[in-house]
């Protein structure tokens, strides 16, 4: 078992900065991490899916333009990490999750996806991540493959469950020995903590995720995410 499990979609750009502090800490520690999944597209199904007048009808926000273009990119790349997974284990979906982040996120490839008319095509971000990754022609295939959306969805019902459906990405288990209980979505931080201070953050979020019956706390973003 391992002691930490980090629920992660690789187009949201928070999830990525909590995750690179997840990493520093583990490495400070010695804490393994099961890298786990949750979907953007299946999160937002049914704004996806929602005409505007159905949208309207049903008091929820509309999709972003783009937006379907960053949902198909995270569930491609979903697909191919769940092959991977089952072809190379845990760690193989760690490394490609790094390399994802790295192409999306800091060197800044999924600004293309947010086009004004919504119509980008990410196809071609993600085969140069595939590329980059090295990803054998067998998981890089799963990519199309609607069945490895079983795995996802399953994972993503399982965050859900510890959590309630109300949150986003990313979602973390703090204490595996206790799922139910030491499950949070967040933290949402817009920089990456290093060194004492990234062990002083998880520290405490440590005791905030296992302490019996808290919910939620919450202010407002602090600024633009920082990759660095």
């Amino acid at each position: 078992m391992a002691d930490i499990e980090f629920f992660f979609d690789p187009l949201c750009p928070w999830a990525w900065i909590t995750s690179r502090w997840v990493v520093e800490v583990a490495e400070q520690r010695d804490l393994s991490v099961d890298w786990r999944f949750i979907s953007l597209a299946m999160i937002n199904e049914v704004r996806l899916n929602a005409t505007p007048e159905q949208a309207a009808e049903l008091g929820i926000e509309p999709v972003r333009p783009g937006f379907q273009a960053v949902a198909a990119a995270g569930a491609s790349l979903l697909r191919v990490a769940a092959a991977i997974r089952q072809e190379s284990g845990n760690e193989a979906v760690g490394d490609f999750y790094t390399i994802c982040g790295n192409m999306l996120h800091k060197e800044g490839r999924s600004a293309e996806f947010w086009s004004t008319d919504g119509t980008s095509d990410p196809t071609q971000v993600v085969n140069e991540i595939l590329a980059a990754a090295n990803v054998s022609p067998e998981s890089a295939a799963a990519a199309t493959q609607a069945e490895f959306d079983v795995v996802v969805r399953a994972e993503s019902d399982l965050a859900f469950e510890r959590t309630g459906k109300d949150v986003g990405t990313p979602i973390i288990t703090f204490d595996t020995t206790r799922p139910n209980e030491a499950t949070l979505f967040g933290p949402v931080i817009n920089r990456i903590p290093r060194g004492e201070e990234a062990l002083q953050l998880w520290d405490a979020m440590w005791i905030v995720a296992r302490t019996p019956g808290l919910a939620e706390f919450k202010r407002s973003l602090r600024g633009a995410p920082n990759f660095d």
